[in-house]
């Protein structure tokens, strides 16, 4: 496994450069986000952390897992059928989360709290004014995530990703989408938020079981992170996250670069596996064809033929 790569080209924490955001492969921004006073308050001690979150808190109720202690803080599945979890849900006001957190920070085997992908400006609005991310014109969707020593299973997003570290530490594990054969992902539903994620406890893996993740950890890339620095990973990148200490609050924006009217390509995953997949293999190899026409290999001449008003969908 490789380290991240640091990111060494031209950087402006108030107009990300277009290099980094549009980047093919994972980059680290070291210190870049050091000036938010978010991570000075969180430099000084967690309680200082808390009073400045709750100085932007509006009241809103927040949702929040937990996990027993012997989770080990792995959000997770709760057995083998894979239809259940291994954590509860809560709604809960933000001063009893980070109450919740600050009592636990001493205890040796504490329960897992965690807070996930919740809308910053939805519960803390102004926080972004002082706490600006630099994405420019981008229609991004920031979220906050937060809680103790929590590990997030590896999966991927689909849109592209800026992860600050705003308190605490984040390890973060990476692996180029072609790693998908080999990191066992799960089923399609249920899973724990919305994404698929891998079988394989980092943690310890069962290479008996699961013996194509040695080939997944050597095309892997796994980087710490401090309060202040980012780590920028490209859409469908699969990630496995841990939080590595008592407190730890991360700020993430998503964006995507395509049109307003293209839908997730999940989408058609789904409706591909009702209607492609147990085709006879005679039609599916015509359908190959078909997809590899007009979808991977379309060009201006794919339609050329066509009046434009006539060209509808294509």
């Amino acid at each position: 496994m490789r380290a991240v790569p640091d990111w060494t080209g031209p950087f402006d924490p108030q107009a990300l450069p277009a290099e980094l955001l549009t980047a093919a492969r994972p980059y680290v921004v070291r210190g870049g986000f050091a000036h938010w006073p978010v991570v000075q308050a969180a430099r000084q001690s967690d309680e200082q952390l808390a009073r400045y979150l709750l100085g932007f808190y509006n009241g809103v109720r927040i949702g929040m897992f937990q996990l027993e202690p012997e989770a080990r803080g792995r959000v997770f599945y709760a057995d083998e059928s894979l239809r259940d979890f291994n954590f509860k849900r809560y709604a809960a006001t933000r001063d009893q989360v980070l109450t919740g957190l600050l009592g636990l920070a001493q205890a040796p085997e504490p329960p897992a709290l965690y807070v996930g992908s919740t809308t910053v400006e939805a519960v803390l609005p102004g926080f972004l004014d002082a706490n600006g991310m630099g994405l420019g014109a981008r229609d991004a969707l920031v979220s906050l995530w937060m809680g103790n020593r929590t590990r997030v299973a590896a999966h991927y997003d689909l849109p592209d990703n800026l992860a600050v570290v705003a308190a605490g530490r984040r390890r973060f594990t990476l692996f180029p989408p072609e790693q998908l054969h080999n990191l066992y992902l799960g089923p399609l539903d249920p899973t724990p938020a919305g994404q698929p994620i891998s079988l394989v406890d980092f943690a310890a893996p069962d290479l008996e079981r699961f013996p194509r993740f040695a080939l997944a950890w050597e095309a892997g890339e796994r980087v710490e992170l401090e309060p202040g620095d980012a780590v920028f990973i490209p859409s469908m990148w699969f990630h496995h996250v841990e939080g590595l200490a008592p407190l730890n609050l991360l700020i993430n924006a998503w964006w995507r670069q395509t049109p307003d009217y293209v839908d997730s390509p999940l989408s058609t995953l789904r409706l591909a596996l009702m209607t492609l997949r147990d085709l006879p293999e005679k039609e599916k190899r015509v359908w190959q064809h078909h997809f590899q026409h007009f979808i991977w290999g379309a060009d201006a001449d794919t339609w050329a033929h066509l009046p434009e008003a006539a060209r509808g969908l294509l």
